[in-house]
């Protein structure tokens, strides 16, 4: 069986198969990475360069589909009047990887990989967009890379340049990849977070209804919705993604909004 990897703001892993590779991150080692250094407090700028730096790789070690790949062409129509929102200058692409996932980071680059898009509508998958950038427009997307740098052996870097910010080794983006790939937010943000893609839904004149169905595509493709099941465990540190099902449905439902038939 293949395996493919879930994620909505935490990660997790469930199972079933489809024909991409996964994402890919760079896991090379970085010699001292256990050493004490000065704590470093690193600027807004700081870490908004340091992301582009990260998406950089990204974008160079994971397939980017084509321009005219139909994946592409069809997040560039759902996309189309998303460059700048809510005071964010965006920017999109799809990863020919079989990650059912999305992610955003703090210099506004929106990744949707090709596992997401198989497996979810266009509704639904910008429900999953406006998620994200909820992280991002909250802080919380920032927060977390910046934690990433000064706890990960990047410190030694950052430290060494006496907290000015400088250009990474292809070995200290590894050592990022895999501290952003672990990092996870708090209930509260979770919760936030779903709260801003339900708004940016009704802001992008899509029926709120989607984010409860993108979570609800979640749990069917978790194989199991029970309350002691294999997701319930998986996001043991994030609001349940059944009750997420629940509260974005009753929130919908307060609006007047009536749920779209599949």
């Amino acid at each position: 069986m293949v395996h493919k990897r879930i994620l909505l703001g935490a990660s997790a892993l469930l199972f079933t198969s489809v024909a991409f590779g996964q994402i890919k991150i760079n896991t090379k080692s970085i010699g001292a990475a256990t050493k004490a250094v000065q704590a470093v407090t690193l600027s807004n700028e700081d870490v908004i360069n340091y992301t582009k730096e990260y998406i950089q790789w990204m974008d160079q070690n994971n397939p980017v589909a084509p321009d005219d790949h139909e994946f592409a062409l069809r997040l560039k129509k759902l996309t189309e009047n998303l460059n700048s929102y809510d005071g964010l200058d965006l920017n999109f692409k799809v990863y020919l990887v079989r990650d059912v996932n999305a992610f955003a980071c703090a210099d506004g680059s929106v990744r949707v990989c090709a596992g997401l898009m198989q497996e979810m509508d266009d509704q639904e998958v910008l429900g999953v967009i406006g998620h994200e950038i909820g992280h991002v427009k909250n802080m919380d997307s920032r927060d977390a890379f910046k934690n990433a740098l000064m706890t990960s052996a990047l410190k030694d870097g950052v430290s060494s340049q006496g907290g000015t910010a400088g250009a990474l080794s292809n070995s200290q983006l590894g050592e990022l990849g895999e501290q952003v790939a672990n990092m996870s937010f708090s209930r509260k943000q979770e919760s936030a977070a779903d709260d801003y893609g339900y708004k940016f839904l009704k802001d992008n004149g899509v029926n709120p209804w989607y984010m409860s169905m993108s979570f609800e595509r979640l749990l069917e493709l978790s194989g199991d919705t029970s309350e002691g099941g294999l997701t319930k465990k998986l996001f043991s540190s994030h609001p349940d993604t059944k009750k997420r099902v629940e509260e974005m449905a009753k929130k919908a439902e307060k609006d007047g909004f009536e749920k779209p038939s599949k």
